[in-house]
């Protein structure tokens, strides 16, 4: 057996515990790494188990080309039906449809697939496929939401408003798509819904040419095993892995200062090796060949680990409303790996154990014998290394300050943004990377101090134990360090930036829209109903599309409205818009006005209308939001039918009260909606919490890693301490103080990691907005921050406890006659 082997199984066998301690971060790591391969795999395996399939039977199928505006119509299918040896061509048609889940429609509309009988196209998951008039069948995330399964009662609104009462006959496997639900159904309810979109052709028989040749321009022909071959998108997958990649970049982060920590230790063994003739290179292979096997164990071990991560995080998903959002609830990866995710897992820990002893290995050859002898509590630190590290240091963090104020004073430009970024990346590297054996002890310093006033002494003891091993204490900080940084960078600028937002758009906006969520045309009880006690103004418009061309002779779209002049008066004054617009003439709003040339005072010419082009006068412009996105009114309710009511608040207005009051008066219009702008600001704002608490549980990931961090340091340090917990245990200190202060220890270098990161991402987050051009005081979804901080805390003390118990256990005659 070569010798470096023989080292490298002696250590195992010597000190198996210390030997592992470096792949206890690996473990983690690669744990995350399989549950985001796991969870990624069942999340783009439901989808594409729940994606349309091409019925047995179909040779072709024609499709539009992406980006085409050519419509896929009836005299389409009849050419395609034409060709010879064409035996059959069924249209694949899609209908929108209001589901009336809670009594009344939503905001968004289902997308309703129409199957016909031994066609089935959607796959479905429990129950059976729905007749052809009376049944459907909802995606599982809407079946989640409200609770349906197959049996269960709904309604759906057909062409006219009017509620239809259905059963849900099955689940299918697919989700819905932005919240927005996807159903199944026959073509006799098909009928009854509206008018239905073609999106595609499947063809039985004929030549693929031909029958492209007969579609012509515009679409494009493929057999049906190519279109069963497709692979579904990948979208969801992109999410989860480069979080676990960051996860596993973290382990070998922390898996570096681990190994650096264990051969420290081993530093008089590994004097006496060379002292009795062993050479650097045996040294070094037999370190790497200790940190491949580690590598390989911790591999195995985290592989078999990830299926469980996997399960805790779709369960976590599901509870907080994100599996709602990647329209995939209820998955149930694998609990156990496959032979290939096995494999990757322990190829993969095994390759980054011995990439992580790379460096530590060579540090550890390099010390001579006779200085190597020496206990590492004696050793002093070469003062002129650290001098020049700290003028480093201080050059870098120089650096970013420089680049920061550049991107400061160039706001506004594509540059500002790159400085900012340099500048983020320059001033982590220096401060708490190069300056790092400085600030982290520094902070814990400070936090130490501030909790010694409330915990006693212990906190002081503890600040001194993260300031005796600086290096490690950095190492061990930076991981969480980075993590925090990233999630107040991330929950600061977006959430200030939507303050910004809010404050600068005081362009006037409706308080209410009321409307049909299918587009219909309202009856005349909807603005009798909408019009109540708690509204300062309200206008009915009768809204049409029409087109017009600019002066330079382009095309584009109007929304033009047709109203009751004094209704638009009494509006437009509740929203500090006097503008009083006489019977027949125009209101322009400005984007429209710059838009078409359209002058105050003067005639302008509206074509495209119902009866022909009109000719008025323009009374005036408005806000382009006043309206509710119309660029023309016109003084004449008898332009169409209505389509809208816009409200304005009086002071004092219940949004929510005006809401249920308007939709309880409307019970026999179920598919009229009203929407408050304060509702609106809810959910954006619901979404935005989303987003943080999406990239806090991703996140989470690395700091998981980051916390086994902690532990290891603190199996070290309590290694390296014994004849210290000894001497206190002798001196009267009790199991539960020592237990104590290793618990400190490790909150307060959470507490350096959350505070210092979350500080560093406040400043950049502000920095950002700066060079952007916006200035606001910093605002973030706080409760998230905080449960994710107190979270942090929690899982650094729970990885304290065996470190901690382990030092309780140390009598004081046994440590005091430890070497």
């Amino acid at each position: 057996m070569p010798r470096s082997l023989r080292l490298a199984v002696a250590e195992f066998r010597d000190r198996p515990g210390r030997a592992v301690l470096p792949g206890v971060a690996l473990v983690v790591g690669v744990a995350c790494l399989l549950a985001g391969l796991v969870l990624s795999d069942a999340m783009v395996r439901a989808v594409g188990e729940g994606a349309p399939v091409v019925p047995a039977g179909v040779d072709l199928v024609v499709r539009a080309e992406p980006y085409s505006d050519v419509p896929l119509d009836q005299a389409i299918a009849d050419r395609v039906a034409a060709v010879p040896g064409v035996t059959g061509v069924r249209q694949v048609r899609r209908v929108r449809v209001d589901l009336l889940l809670d009594g009344r429609a939503g905001d968004r509309r289902a997308d309703a697939d129409v199957e016909v009988e031994g066609a089935r196209r959607v796959p479905v998951l429990e129950g059976r496929p729905p007749g052809p008039d009376g049944e459907i069948a909802v995606d599982r995330v809407t079946a989640h939401e409200h609770g349906l399964a197959p049996g269960s009662l709904t309604r759906v609104a057909d062409a006219a408003g009017d509620p239809v009462d259905v059963v849900v006959r099955g689940i299918t496997r697919r989700g819905s798509v932005a919240e927005e639900p996807v159903i199944v159904v026959g073509e006799g309810l098909a009928a009854r819904l509206g008018p239905a979109q073609v999106l595609s052709l499947h063809v039985t028989g004929g030549d693929r040419a031909a029958v492209a040749a007969a579609a012509g321009g515009g679409f494009r022909v493929d057999t049906a095993a190519l279109v069963s071959a497709e692979r579904p998108e990948q979208d969801l997958a992109v999410v989860l892995l480069p979080f676990s990649f960051l996860a596993l970049a973290t382990s070998v982060f922390v898996a570096s200062a681990t190994y650096r920590a264990v051969y420290l230790q081993r530093q008089r063994h590994t004097a006496l090796l060379r002292c009795l003739g062993a050479f650097r290179g045996s040294l070094v292979r037999a370190n790497l060949i200790e940190a491949l096997l580690t590598g390989a164990v911790a591999g195995g071990v985290g592989a078999l680990l990830g299926g469980v991560v996997a399960w805790l995080l779709a369960r976590l998903f599901d509870a907080t409303g994100l599996s709602v959002i990647l329209g995939a609830v209820e998955l149930s990866p694998a609990l156990l790996p496959t032979g290939t995710q096995l494999l990757i897992g322990v190829a993969t820990a095994t390759a980054l154990s011995g990439f992580a002893a790379v460096r530590p290995s060579l540090a550890a050859s390099l010390v001579p014998p006779l200085a190597a002898l020496r206990t590492s509590e004696g050793q002093t630190p070469d003062h002129a290394v650290v001098r020049r590290r700290r003028v480093f240091g201080l050059v870098l963090v120089s650096l970013a300050a420089v680049l920061a104020a550049l991107g400061v004073l160039a706001q506004g430009s594509l540059a500002a943004i790159f400085l900012v970024l340099f500048s983020a990346i320059t001033g982590v590297f220096g401060l708490f990377g190069v300056l790092g054996p400085v600030v982290v002890p520094g902070l814990g310093r400070v936090f130490g101090s501030v909790a010694s006033r409330f915990g006693g002494a212990q906190w002081k003891l503890a600040a001194a134990e993260v300031r005796r091993v600086p290096q490690r204490s950095a190492s061990v900080a930076m991981p969480l360090l980075l993590a925090a940084a990233m999630v107040t960078f991330f929950a600061v600028a977006v959430g200030s930036a939507q303050r910004v937002e809010e404050e600068l758009d005081r362009a006037p906006r409706p308080d209410a829209v009321v409307t049909d969520a299918g587009g219909r045309p309202l009856d005349g009880a909807v603005g009798a109903a909408a019009t109540r006690p708690e509204v300062a103004g309200a206008v009915v418009l009768h809204g049409v599309e029409a087109d017009r061309r600019d002066p330079g002779g382009e095309a584009f779209p109007a929304r033009v409205a047709g109203a009751e002049p004094g209704q638009v008066r009494d509006y437009l004054a509740a929203r500090a818009t006097p503008v009083d617009p006489g019977p027949g003439e125009l209101l322009v709003s400005d984007w429209y006005a710059e838009r078409s040339g359209a002058r105050t005072g003067e005639p302008f010419t509206v074509e495209g209308l119902p009866g022909g082009p009109r000719t008025a006068r323009v009374a005036g412009t408005f806000g382009d939001e006043l309206l509710d996105g119309f660029d023309l009114v016109v003084a004449d309710p008898g332009l169409a039918p209505p389509t809208r009511v816009l409200v304005a608040f009086a002071p004092g207005a219940d949004p929510a009260a005006y809401e249920a009051a308007v939709e309880g008066a409307l019970t026999a219009s179920p598919t009229v909606v009203v929407n408050t702008r304060a509702e609106e600001g809810a959910q954006d704002r619901r979404y935005l919490d989303l987003g943080i608490l999406l990239l806090m549980v991703l996140l989470g990931l690395s700091v998981a890693v980051a916390v086994t961090g902690i532990g290891t340091a603190l199996t070290i340090s309590v290694q390296e301490r014994r004849k210290e917990l000894a001497l206190r245990r002798a001196l009267g200190v009790t199991r539960g103080g020592i237990q104590g202060g290793v618990v400190a220890e490790a909150v307060l270098l959470s507490l350096v990691g959350v505070l210092g990161g979350g500080l560093f991402g406040l400043v950049y987050a502000e920095l950002t907005l700066a060079a952007v051009g916006l200035f606001a005081w910093p605002t973030a979804a706080v409760a998230p921050l905080l449960v994710g901080g107190v979270g942090v805390v929690a899982l650094a003390v729970l990885a304290a406890l065996g470190p901690a118990r382990n030092a309780s256990r140390i009598r004081p005659a046994a440590g005091l006659a430890a070497g």
